[in-house]
């Protein structure tokens, strides 16, 4: 009974927080993150400025995790969109992620060994909480965060989502007003080991 208690709390936690996060809010503005994949190849979120980026959080382990790699290879063969997927909690073997990769047929922009979710170096704590997985972030063209996914992404929330963000801003020629870029860099060659990881906006029902 307390299996079943806990499981149905936690599918509802994942309906409730895979929601927009507030536009207007006040929290800290998204960092520049900076990796580097499997391939040796340098990854910063200003990369991809003018594009979706998702950032999906898995484990070699976790069969969930599984489910949604042909939706998110689907999402990475739009010229709008980039997927990063980041592998955590492997082991002290990081060919374990490109292996496990290749044999679950991630086809995404860039696959990351990102090592140990306790390590105070890992790149969850340049983006935000990873409590299961699979997790998920969505930064909009600007840079910003503005999907939360706790379990596995949907195709028609997401394609839903980037409609509606895309129909508020044709109102402008060229796109929004030019602003300041809401990224900010950030260097995590010596990581705070005292500061915890941002938590993500809270969410909102749409």
């Amino acid at each position: 009974m307390r299996k079943l208690l806990m499981g149905s709390l936690m599918m509802g936690m994942a309906a409730l927080m895979s929601m927009p996060l507030h536009a207007d809010t006040d929290s800290t503005k998204a960092i520049n993150f900076e990796f580097v994949d499997i391939e040796g190849k340098s990854l910063k979120l200003s990369d991809f400025k003018g594009k979706w980026v998702l950032v999906n959080f898995w484990a070699p382990w976790c069969p969930l995790c599984w489910v949604e790699v042909p939706t998110l290879n689907e999402l990475n063969k739009r010229k709008d969109f980039v997927v990063i997927g980041i592998g955590l909690d492997y082991g002290p073997d990081a060919n374990v992620v490109k292996e496990t990769a290749s044999r679950h047929s991630i086809d995404f922009h860039a696959v990351v060994a990102g090592g140990a979710r306790r390590n105070t170096d890992s790149p969850f704590r340049q983006v935000g909480p990873v409590d299961f997985y699979p997790t998920s972030y969505i930064y909009d063209p600007e840079g910003e965060i503005v999907m939360f996914i706790p379990g596995q992404v949907r195709m028609n929330k997401i394609t839903a989502f980037m409609e509606n963000y895309n129909a508020k801003n044709t109102r402008y020629a060229g796109g929004k007003p030019a602003t300041a870029s809401p990224i900010k860099e950030v260097n995590f060659a010596k990581p705070d080991t005292g500061a915890a990881p941002r938590r993500p906006a809270r969410t909102i029902t749409y």
